[in-house]
């Protein structure tokens, strides 16, 4: 029967936060992850509908606010979660768009890219002090089988440029990003020693809120003999999120979808990426991009100094203190 949720071992006394928890596969994530035990907080968007997730899900929960399109609100976010919490176990950056009625984000990147990635790397960048002295801690990125259409270089231009943005290569060219960003953490991580691993992971193929848009009209009938032939449900999608998470069998760097179908269903195991995603030079430039679009640096080691008790005791900056793989600050 291949992994299962009776396989998520204890999780009692760690933290979780998963983005996009209100509904869909963030919100089986959050709720499985609770019902073991762990200290679940929903990463919302909207947050009366974070908080009517919450009620339904039988564990320890809290709602934070956090719009991706919005540097300012993921700096904001992060700044209340470093407010409440010490540490934080697991990280799950599930939330996403795709075909979004929006031309651009707040910053003024296109939307795919600014949300599915560079919103989730400012915020990992901004927590990962809370995780890199924690055992046992990970990062958990979500992916998509659609990283394989994501043509063309992932530049500057590229974040800016409204051309295509709703098809589903600029939608793909997000997931790549996705994929480029887990595998370099991990690089930078264990290269600085670090207790917390970068995983990644894929859904396959689930009818959720993501596919409830105005898709571009060559994609609809693609989408709906997807959904026919290769579907399951959103408990079975969100299987290779919680496998990555939590199993600890899985070892940094590994990426996770479904066994089955073309990697559109079935039980989780390890998944096969395009050979631009697993690409070296790919990641290096997409993080020195996203650095600098977003203008958050990382702390890749055990913190310098311990996290700040509060928001007003932080550095004024919004970014994070470098702490680079060859040693030193930057």
């Amino acid at each position: 029967m291949g992994w299962t949720t009776a396989h998520v071992p204890d999780q009692s006394g760690r933290t979780a936060l998963v983005t996009g928890a209100s509904a869909g596969i963030g919100f089986e994530t959050a709720r499985v992850l609770a019902a073991r035990g762990a200290h679940v907080v929903l990463a919302c968007r909207d947050t009366e509908r974070g908080r009517a997730a919450a009620e339904r899900i039988d564990g320890s929960t809290e709602v934070v606010p956090l719009d991706l399109s919005s540097l300012a609100s993921v700096r904001r976010t992060a700044g209340l979660v470093r407010e409440r919490h010490r540490r934080l176990d697991l990280l799950v950056n599930n939330a996403g768009v795709m075909f979004p009625s929006y031309r651009r984000t707040e910053d003024g990147f296109e939307a795919h890219l600014g949300v599915n990635h560079l919103g989730h790397f400012a915020l990992t960048g901004l927590l990962l002090e809370l995780m890199t002295s924690v055992p046992g801690s990970r990062v958990v990125t979500v992916a998509s089988l659609a990283h394989r259409v994501g043509f063309g270089r992932l530049d500057e231009v590229a974040a800016r440029s409204l051309t295509g943005r709703r098809s589903m290569t600029a939608y793909g060219r997000s997931k790549l990003a996705n994929l480029l960003f887990a595998r370099e953490l991990q690089h930078r991580l264990a290269t600085a020693g670090a207790a917390t691993v970068s995983v990644a992971a894929h859904p396959g193929l689930s009818p959720t809120a993501l596919w409830q848009g105005d898709p571009p009209a060559l994609a609809r009938p693609l989408a709906a003999a997807g959904m026919r032939w290769l579907a399951q449900p959103v408990e079975a999608a969100a299987l290779p999120s919680l496998r990555a998470a939590v199993d600890p069998a899985v070892h940094g760097d590994a990426y996770l979808g479904p066994s089955e179908r073309f990697g559109g269903r079935g039980a989780p195991e390890l998944a096969r990426s395009s050979r631009a995603a697993r690409s070296g030079a790919g990641r290096e430039r997409l993080w020195t991009l996203s650095e600098r679009l977003t203008g958050v640096r990382y702390v890749c080691g055990p913190p310098l100094l311990e996290a700040p008790a509060s928001v007003a005791e932080a550095s004024p900056s919004p970014a994070v203190v470098v702490c680079p793989v060859t040693g030193g600050r930057a």
